[in-house]
């Protein structure tokens, strides 16, 4: 059961905040002219967190960097929602776990071993900067700041580490190993994510143009926007939540994921298709049940044309509405799965599902889904799908349940 949950994004991190975001219909990228520096890349667009994040006391967040600091913003909102924040004999009991994972660790301590390695010195490194640069800087930064002593995974799988984070906390709980997992993903900004899909010719280059960037899934997309923030959500075994009258949120059914095994960069429909069809079969329902998909929507071209085929086929050649939450905030990288899970979440429980911005004219490449557009639609629907998918060929798929609560 997902009985808590936040995400920290340029839409904001309260929900009510987030989804008035939602129905302006107007994305949060902007032109940073500090990336000018970086003069043989060529895309200039991004979207940051625009405001300040809270202060954690230093002496049990020294080793948190920004992408840390991201983390646990989430993971506080997510369990003040949950009611469990200041549960210190749950949290600590042995019977809290958590599973976390960011694409990269904290950059600038990162930069400070380079600097090491490259120029001789290493003044800057200090008690704490490996704790800030190792790639599970998340989970433990969370697990030490709430004095967890329950299971710790870290996925540290790009694009899919805080989908593929959800997953394997609920079959933790599922398979009794425990009996509350916080979950997500967290990313920060920095110019060599950038740099990595520049080099791929992937990123958006309307430059002077933000408000156009990106938009997945349209014949005229130019590529995708790098972004940054944190999802979270706490799931709860289903007993454990009513015993404490628990408010839950949407009840996860279904997880699948596999890999591709075949490219590192190059999406392959086919294992894509697999992993959402072994997430089908996990909830127990027919492919017709599927009401709504948060789909991964990065706006490359091999990216959407495989994601929707593949969506298309695991959902039996049916026009199930869809959009992607990255056409607002960019690719978030280790944070999206969290992030768009819980918005798929909130969507669900409210009944407006968020439009795919500037997707002026589908892709005839693309399956003929049925791709929200507009101001967004009104939909009661009692399953969503949300998909990610990830360099290494990493898919993931997980599908949410309304319940009585909404």
């Amino acid at each position: 059961m997902v009985t808590g949950g936040a995400s920290v994004s340029a839409l904001g991190m309260d929900d009510e905040e987030v989804f008035a975001s939602l129905k302006s219909a107007k994305n949060r990228i902007v032109r940073l002219d500090s990336w000018d520096v970086y003069t043989k890349m060529n895309t200039r667009l991004a979207c940051p967190v625009p405001f300040e994040l809270p202060e954690f006391p230093r002496k049990k967040a020294r080793g948190a960097g920004r992408v840390a600091r991201l983390a646990l913003t989430a993971v506080d909102k997510a369990l003040q929602v949950s009611g469990l924040r200041d549960n210190a004999a749950l949290l600590q009991s042995g019977q809290t776990g958590v599973a976390f994972g960011s694409s990269m660790g904290n950059i600038a301590s990162l930069v400070d071993f380079f600097e090491m390695i490259k120029n001789y010195d290493n003044s800057g490194i200090n008690a704490t900067s490996y704790i800030r640069a190792m790639p599970q800087t998340c989970a433990v930064n969370i697990s030490v700041f709430y004095g967890l002593t329950g299971r710790v995974i870290t996925t540290n799988t790009a694009c899919t580490s805080g989908s593929l984070s959800i997953g394997q906390a609920y079959e933790f709980i599922k398979f009794g190993m425990q009996d509350v997992m916080i979950a997500g993903g967290a990313e920060e900004l920095n110019p060599t994510e950038a740099a990595v899909f520049d080099a791929l010719y992937a990123t958006s280059t309307l430059n002077d143009h933000p408000e156009l960037a990106p938009a997945a899934y349209d014949k005229n997309r130019d590529g995708l926007v790098i972004g940054e923030g944190a999802g979270a959500l706490i799931l709860e075994e289903y007993e454990h939540a009513r015993a404490r009258g628990a408010k839950i949120y949407a009840e996860i059914v279904g997880f699948g994921s596999n890999t591709d095994g075949e490219h590192i960069t190059q999406p392959k429909t086919e294992t894509m298709q697999i992993a959402l069809e072994k997430a089908v079969r996990c909830a127990g329902v027919s492919p017709e049940a599927i009401g709504y998909v948060n789909g991964h929507g990065t706006a490359t071209r091999y990216g959407d044309i495989s994601e929707t085929w593949a969506t298309y086929n695991a959902l039996k050649e049916r026009a199930v509405p869809l959009s992607s939450l990255k056409s607002y905030i960019g690719h978030s990288l280790g944070a999206c799965g969290a992030i768009e899970a819980w918005l798929a979440i909130q969507m669900m429980n409210r009944g407006w599902f968020s439009p795919n911005l500037n997707l002026d004219e589908v892709d005839p490449e693309c399956a003929p889904l049925d791709y929200i557009t507009g101001t967004g639609r009104e939909m009661d629907v009692e399953y969503v799908m949300s998909n990610n998918f990830a360099f290494g060929g990493i898919n993931t798929s997980l599908i949410f349940k309304k319940t009585a609560s909404f």
